[in-house]
């Protein structure tokens, strides 16, 4: 299982900057990163394997598309031994494909949503075998979550 990669998928920005600070728990595995490719992206990732997704996704069809084939493709050939992601839209193809390949899926909700559920999660939700929760108050839309406390 330690041989095969974990799959680290999100979109750019504050979604990466999340699963980046979790530097202690990745850096002695092997990983593989999916995200976008923007200049904040290409920084924080210098040196590290990385598969690049198509943006945007929200309510672009074709990259839904593209990037479900994306997902297809390195699902496929790595078979890593879990999907985890912070979201956004970049994840959906990931979890249900790993969900349908039978790969673990770790759902982690962001730090900035407290009241209510991102759509990202609301929609990952059936294809999500972990969810973990930055905040107590997350647990009330996600009952099952553990609380894992602030990624940053």
């Amino acid at each position: 299982m330690f041989d095969r990669p974990v799959l680290l998928v999100a979109s750019s920005g504050g979604h990466l900057a999340q699963l980046c600070s979790l530097r202690p728990w990745w850096r002695d595995r092997k990983r593989v990163w999916v995200t976008f490719r923007t200049p904040d992206a290409e920084s924080a990732l210098d040196g590290e394997e990385v598969r690049w997704a198509h943006h945007p996704t929200t309510r672009h069809i074709g990259n839904l598309l593209r990037n479900t084939w994306l997902a297809l493709r390195v699902l496929h050939r790595l078979r890593p031994c879990a999907v985890v992601t912070t979201g956004a839209g970049v994840a959906l193809p990931f979890f249900v494909l790993a969900w349908v390949l039978r790969i673990p899926t770790v759902y982690i909700e962001v730090y900035d949503r407290i009241d209510t559920p991102t759509l990202t999660a609301r929609l990952c939700r059936p294809f999500t075998r972990l969810s973990l929760a930055q905040w107590e108050e997350q647990r009330s839309f996600m009952p099952s979550a553990i609380t894992v406390g602030p990624l940053l």
